[in-house]
């Protein structure tokens, strides 16, 4: 029998993705765990491995090709038990098609979930057999009838193996990526004795995720200019991803700024003699201006709990911790990488952990754990001479601090006009989250932090 391998979901917001290189060719045998092709993401490179074992029979996606939709077959495997040589791909398709029309039968667990972020369903790993097929209706949000089974992730030989054996696929655990069903949990679960068949249990109807639908979309820039009037640089998959869930931020979290100046003087004058004092060698540091902020933003959030919180239609989920995303501008791009438990750290390794992520995320080579999550994140453009700027949320977070430059200023010290180093911070809020006075106070001790950075010790 020969099945498809599909464009895996390597992270919860994947959506498509460049297939970079194929680490194997037509012919190869490959088993479960091996590496197949290297992905390229919207935020990094991954590796990408079988699930089950076989030969490769075709390969339909060339590498180097960008664009490539999750669950978008990119070659077929031939299972054991196929005679060898050339694959039949029409013979394969049709096989993949009954499949999934007997998933999607009255009774059976192939009726795939419509996508949004209101769906708790784990995506597939990218091998799914609930594959949609060219003709198919797709599911309409609002359309799911809450009586539909709750779908089961299995691999297609595992599917087989347990049809063929009588086995409920429903009531077998997976070992497999994001639990998935595979043809060794079928074994055991056959050793075991699982053979009678059971109807699933209805799954909850879910709301569907909040999408722009119904705005309307801006015209061709392109109408505008004389064609040779410029040049036309394609997007790339992070520039898209960019575009796509900056746009829904902005037009679907209720953005509200706070602005507040911080005295620096304190800072700037310990960092300077901090840095004097590194040693050389192993061990030697060099703290910025950005992790004092990233240290003080952690210690206040921890002191003003509620914003340091995320949203969701049911409930708030209040964080334990100061998981604080450092937003790195790249060459392609922008990615949030995070500093987790930051308010445990010290200022060492707040700048060793911060330039570690950043010089990884300009080479991709960042893993989804590293950028995905946290409660918070800062923004810094303060090297660049900005003096103020609002920056956008990046869900799933409720704020993110916008850091300007520290600038000597004219100010009034006891009726007098003085010289002092300042900083100003903008915080955008998510005020479903967020409530004035709350943000007010959130500056308010990030701004004791600052101006007084002993204080960070107690």
């Amino acid at each position: 029998m020969a099945t498809q391998i599909l464009m895996p979901a390597l992270s919860p917001t994947m959506e498509e993705g460049k297939l970079a290189k194929w680490l194997v060719k037509e012919g190869d045998e490959v088993r479960s765990g091996d590496i197949l092709a290297e992905i390229e993401t919207d935020k990094a490179t991954m590796e990408f491995e079988a699930v089950d074992e076989g030969r490769i029979g075709k390969i339909l996606i060339a590498e180097g090709t960008e664009g490539v939709k999750v669950n978008q077959p990119i070659a077929v495997l031939v299972v054991e038990g196929d005679a060898a040589g050339p694959v039949d791909i029409a013979s394969a398709m049709q096989s993949i098609k009954q499949a999934v029309a007997q998933e999607a039968s009255p009774g059976s667990a192939g009726a795939s979930p419509a996508s949004g972020g209101a769906s708790s369903t784990p995506k597939s790993n990218g091998q799914g057999s609930g594959v949609s097929v060219a003709g198919e209706a797709p599911a309409l949000p609002g359309k799911k009838d809450a009586s539909a089974p709750t779908r089961v992730f299995a691999s297609p030989l595992a599917r087989r193996i347990a049809q063929n054996a009588g086995i409920d696929i429903g009531a077998v655990h997976g070992s497999g990526p994001r639990g998935r069903i595979v043809k060794a949990d079928v074994e055991a679960a056959q050793k075991s004795g699982v053979s009678a068949k059971h109807a699933s249990a209805p799954a909850t109807a879910q709301q569907p995720a909040a999408s722009l639908a119904g705005i309307a979309p801006l015209a061709d820039a392109r109408l505008f200019y004389k064609p040779g009037d410029y040049e036309e640089i394609p997007h790339d998959s992070m520039r898209r991803s960019i575009a796509k869930r900056l746009s829904s931020a902005k037009t679907l979290i209720p953005h509200f700024y706070l602005t507040i100046d911080c005295n620096i003087e304190e800072l700037t004058g310990l960092r300077a003699r901090l840095n004097e004092r590194s040693p050389k060698g192993e061990g030697a540091y060099k703290l910025s201006v950005n992790d004092f902020v990233v240290k003080a933003a952690a210690l206040a959030l921890i002191r003003v709990p509620a914003v340091n919180a995320s949203w969701t239609e049911t409930a708030m989920l209040r964080h334990k911790h100061a998981d604080i995303g450092v937003a790195v501008a790249l060459d392609f791009g922008l990615i949030t990488p995070i500093v987790f438990r930051a308010e445990e750290k010290g200022l060492v390794a707040i700048s060793n952990e911060v330039k570690s992520l950043a010089e990884r995320a300009r080479s991709k080579k960042l893993k989804p754990a590293e950028y995905e999550g946290g409660g918070f994140a800062i923004s810094n453009l303060g090297m660049f001479g900005i003096k103020q700027f609002t920056g956008v949320i990046n869900p799933p977070h409720a704020g993110i601090l916008a850091v300007g430059a520290g600038e000597q200023r004219a100010v009034v010290r006891n009726g007098k006009i003085d010289i002092a180093t300042m900083m100003s911070v903008t915080m955008s809020c998510d005020h479903r989250v967020i409530d004035g006075a709350t943000g007010a106070r959130f500056l308010d001790a990030f701004r004791q932090f600052v101006e007084e950075p002993a204080a960070m010790l107690l």
